[in-house]
């Protein structure tokens, strides 16, 4: 799947508005896609858990919270799509999901049991109304404004969902390494089903960028915690250092190289009532 680029004038309605000309606000969904996402959400992972033992839970939320939202303001306020500056906001967003899902669980005391259905059914939610208000979830068509408001909403749902989804697997037997077996395992049954024909592009790549949380979750918890925990021991913060290179790595890349970026689209934007 490629990510489409804008042609087009701004229209009088700000939530329609073109968000430039020629711009791509999205990556194109290449390997390098999939590895860099994978690796937001196991450094997303350990972030959180590493800034809560720092900081305390308090101060921890209270910092992701102005993070993720200064990201993502950047990422709104450039007019195409910039490697570091959407990269960024994808960590962001893994770090606060993450801590949103931990509050639930261990401030309030809702167990994964209930929190992954109600993560679900907010999911659920952004998507009906995304395709209420739009007719179309591809990712190929974020191009006005409003758009990229649904598209984070929904990547935001998604990694709260997966958080709690690999935190409950974790906790029920399968425990880190049986919970990446299982999610390593799940994650291409989407791309078989749209090979044969089973399932559409879209549907595909919205379950497999689900299912890319808790494998990437499961896969850092397992390197980072103590071995009485079923982990390998070796530490938060250099499991979440070691991983925030790898993402710098493959970023810087793709600056350099422009390897993701989409190709120019002209497809009409959704017809304005007045």
């Amino acid at each position: 799947m490629s990510t489409e680029q804008v042609l087009g004038q701004r229209p009088p309605f700000p939530t329609h508005a073109r968000i430039g000309e020629g711009a791509n606000k999205v990556p194109e969904v290449t390997v390098y896609f999939w590895i860099i996402k994978v690796l937001t959400t196991g450094m997303g992972e350990t972030a959180s858990d590493f800034l809560a033992h720092l900081l305390g839970p308090i101060p921890a939320v209270a910092l992701g919270g102005i993070a993720f939202v200064a990201s993502l303001v950047l990422q709104f306020a450039v007019r195409r799509y910039v490697p570091w500056v959407y990269w960024t906001a994808i960590v962001m967003v893994s770090v606060f999901g993450t801590m949103v899902a931990d509050v639930l669980h261990v401030a309030l005391g809702v167990s994964y049991t209930l929190s992954t259905p109600l993560f679900v059914i907010a999911l659920a939610a952004v998507f009906a109304i995304w395709y209420a208000s739009e007719r179309t979830l591809s990712i190929h068509s974020i191009r006005t404004r409003r758009r990229e408001v649904f598209y984070w909403a929904a990547v935001l749902a998604t990694f709260a969902l997966g958080t709690a989804a690999g935190d409950l697997t974790a906790s029920t037997g399968l425990a880190y390494l049986g919970s990446i077996v299982l999610f390593a395992g799940a994650i291409g049954l989407p791309a078989i089903a749209h090979r044969t024909g089973a399932l559409g592009a879209v549907a595909a790549f919205w379950s497999a960028y689900v299912l890319t949380r808790p494998l990437g979750a499961s896969l850092a918890d397992w390197m980072a915690l103590s071995q009485t925990r079923g982990g390998l021991g070796w530490g938060l913060g250099p499991v979440t250092v070691s991983w925030a290179a790898a993402i710098l790595g493959f970023v810087a890349y793709l600056t350099v190289t422009h390897r993701d970026a989409g190709t120019r689209q002209t497809d009409p934007l959704p017809r304005q009532s007045a």
